[in-house]
C-alpha cells in the first residue's frame, strides 16, 4: 500500500509538470529516478495510470535525460504487462467456457432482411416501399374523416402501382411523380384533395395521374383563371381595339411597330393604364 501511495504522489507532481510546464528538469528526473527504485507491479500500473503519466512526460519534455528515463520505465513496464497470465488469458480455460456457453445456448435464429414498416404487398422493391409508406402517411394526415372508402395503405398501393405502371422504373419522373402527389395531400391549402381520395370521390389511379392543375385547390384554381383571363384580354385588346404607332419601341427585339390601348383600370383620378403590343415578335407590357 506504501509503494502505491508514493507511485500515486509522484504521478501527480510528474502529471503538473507535464500540464503546465511547471519545475524544472532535474525534479522530473529526481521523481522518475524515484520510481525506478521502487517495486511496482501490475496491479500498481493498472491502479495509477502511472505509465500514462510518464509517457506524456515523455512527450511535453525538452530534456533529454528525462526523456531517455521516461523511455526506459515504459518499456520496461510494458514488459511487465506483456509477462502476466492475466494479460493474455489462458487459452484452455476460455475455450472451456466458449463450448459450456454454446451447449446451453440455442443456436440464434437468422434476421430477416431489413424492410420498411410498409406491408410488402405486391413488391419487394425497397423504393416503391418508401413511396407507398409516404403516400400512406400524408392520406393519414392528422387523422381519418368518417366514411372513408378504403384503408389509406391500400390507397396507397394502388396510386404507387398507378405511377409504376406508367413508367415502369423508380427513375427521376417516378419519383418527382410520387412527390408530387405526397406534396399536395399534404398542403394544409388544399384538405378536399385528401378529403376526395379517402371518401372516394377520386380514384387512386385517377389522382396518380392528375396534373398538377387538377390538383390545386379551388382558391389556387380560381386565381389562375383570373389571371388567364386577364392575358387574354389584353392580348385581344391590343389586337383589335388598339391604335398602331410608332413612337412606342419594343424592349425585347427594339422594333417601333406597336400598337396601343389606353384603360382605366384604377379610380377615375388616377391616370389610365397603358397596354403595349409588339407587332413583331408579340411582346406585351403595360405602363401607366
Amino acid at each position: 500500500m506504501g509503494c502505491e501511495e508514493d507511485v500515486k504522489k509522484i504521478g501527480r507532481g510528474l502529471a503538473k509538470m507535464a500540464s503546465d510546464g511547471s519545475g524544472g528538469q532535474s525534479q522530473a528526473l529526481d521523481m522518475l529516478k524515484q520510481l525506478q527504485r521502487l517495486p511496482i507491479t501490475l496491479e500498481i500500473l493498472q491502479k495509477t495510470h502511472i505509465g500514462l503519466t510518464v509517457n506524456t512526460l515523455r512527450k511535453s519534455s525538452q530534456d533529454d535525460e528525462v526523456i531517455l528515463l521516461a523511455k526506459t520505465l515504459v518499456k520496461n513496464w510494458k514488459k511487465l504487462i506483456g509477462s502476466t497470465p492475466t494479460r493474455a488469458e489462458d487459452s484452455s480455460s476460455r475455450e472451456s467456457r466458449e463450448n459450456k456457453k454454446s451447449s446451453t445456448t440455442p443456436p440464434a435464429r437468422p434476421v430477416p432482411a431489413k424492410q420498411t414498416s410498409f406491408p410488402a404487398g405486391n413488391t419487394t422493391d425497397a423504393v416503391r416501399l418508401k413511396c407507398r409508406e409516404m403516400l400512406s402517411n400524408a392520406l393519414k394526415g392528422n387523422g381519418l374523416p368518417d366514411g372513408c372508402a378504403a384503408d389509406p395503405d391500400e390507397l396507397a398501393e394502388r396510386i404507387e402501382s398507378t405511377c409504376f405502371d406508367e413508367f415502369n422504373n423508380t427513375d427521376t419522373k417516378y419519383r418527382s411523380r410520387i412527390r408530387s402527389r405526397v406534396a399536395n395531400l399534404k398542403d394544409p391549402k388544399n384538405p378536399n384533395l385528401r378529403l376526395g381520395v379517402l371518401i372516394g370521390s377520386i380514384k387512386p389511379e385517377r389522382l396518380a395521374k392528375m396534373t398538377a392543375e387538377e390538383m390545386a385547390s379551388d382558391e389556387l384554381k380560381q386565381l389562375r383563371q383570373k389571371l388567364t383571363k386577364e392575358a387574354i384580354d389584353d392580348h385581344q385588346m391590343a389586337l383589335t381595339s388598339g391604335t398602331k404607332t410608332d413612337l412606342l419601341k419594343c424592349g425585347k427585339c427594339k422594333k417601333s411597330n406597336c400598337t396601343y390601348n389606353q384603360v382605366q383600370t384604377r379610380s377615375a383620378d388616377e391616370p389610365m393604364t397603358t397596354f403595349a403590343f409588339c407587332n413583331e415578335c408579340g411582346n406585351r407590357w403595360k405602363f401607366c
